[in-house]
């Protein structure tokens, strides 16, 4: 074959694996020019019509439009910098399609009414700068804002979301389940109640930032308990239970009688609230952290031994 060589449309088309229709609409739209005419008058095209057409069709694939693909073949503009602009258009798009999906997925799974899928929809378009002031207003909600103690900083840290910039359709989801638990006045005066507790705590202790949390302080005492079957309302729990509110009457400074461990037992029930353990769960997905521990199990068997060896 030589640059001499001439094809009809016919024989073009089947060197590119295009429609004849195709390439006569190419050709009519100045994408792919004729270089001669055959005596009959029917177009004829070179060599280089293959590769031009070669390279149309892979452009048209990769969806750029018709306008910009003939810039292109007549070197008006770089092709380097087409792609990277059809790129990030692309990038943007599919972040848009992610966000649909996880919100068709909620609702779907979740039966949502049109008020809460609107409201799923609102808050997956919110932008990064909207997503941070929902956040920020909430975690000043439950910890006081810029008054709160200098121990609830790092508190408000490890319970700010943070969505990725290209989030998975999970991470999406989990984002749009978090923003409405933020938005719920009731999950937000409970998350408030806890960190008075604290703030008590630690007026009491007379500490800025306790050593310990008394929720980990207990854990640690009850965990093997759980973990060995021991009954929680058995004799074998008392001394169990003696351990872990001792450290409480010990961080507060106050007798360990009835009342503190009374007080315990609601500190320790309200820490075990399964909103706040969801909030962390999702909170993990949202970060990509890995998945906490459930407390739950270790609380309600703390709670219980609690109850059981405590008067009313």
């Amino acid at each position: 074959m030589n640059g001499d060589t001439l094809y009809s449309i016919g024989e073009l088309a089947r060197r590119t694996g295009l429609t004849v229709k195709t390439v006569r609409f190419y050709s009519d739209r100045g994408l792919v020019a004729p270089a001669d005419r055959s005596p009959a008058g029917y177009r004829l095209y070179s060599v280089d019509a293959v590769a031009r057409l070669d390279l149309v069709r892979t452009l048209r694939e990769l969806g750029l439009d018709l306008r910009t693909i003939r810039k292109v073949v007549d070197r008006d503009l770089s092709l380097p910098e087409v792609a990277a602009a059809h790129a990030e258009a692309l990038t943007v798009q599919i972040r848009v399609l992610r966000l649909r999906r996880a919100v068709l997925s909620a609702v779907a799974e979740r039966g949502s009414t049109p008020e809460e899928t609107e409201l799923m929809h609102q808050l997956a378009r919110l932008s990064e700068d909207e997503r941070s002031r929902l956040t920020d207003e909430f975690l000043k909600a439950v910890f006081g804002g810029p008054d709160a103690s200098p121990a609830f900083a790092g508190a408000m840290r490890s319970m700010t979301p943070e969505l990725p910039r290209n989030p998975t359709t999970e991470q999406v989801r989990a984002w749009v389940e978090l923003a409405e638990m933020s938005l719920d006045q009731g999950f937000r005066a409970a998350l408030r109640r806890m960190a008075e507790d604290q703030a008590a705590e630690q007026n009491r202790s007379g500490v800025t930032v306790p050593s310990r949390d008394v929720t980990a302080d207990v854990r640690e005492q009850a965990g093997p308990a759980l973990a060995a079957g021991i009954d929680p309302v058995s004799p074998e729990a008392d001394p169990i239970v003696a351990r872990f509110t001792a450290s409480y009457a010990q961080l507060l400074d106050l007798p360990d009688d009835v009342g503190l461990r009374h007080r315990l037992a609601a500190r320790l029930e309200s820490v075990n609230d399964p909103r706040r353990e969801r909030y962390l769960q999702l909170l993990a997905v949202v970060n990509g952290w890995p998945a906490p521990e459930s407390l739950a199990p270790v609380l309600d068997w703390s709670v219980q031994a609690l109850r059981a060896g405590t008067p009313r």
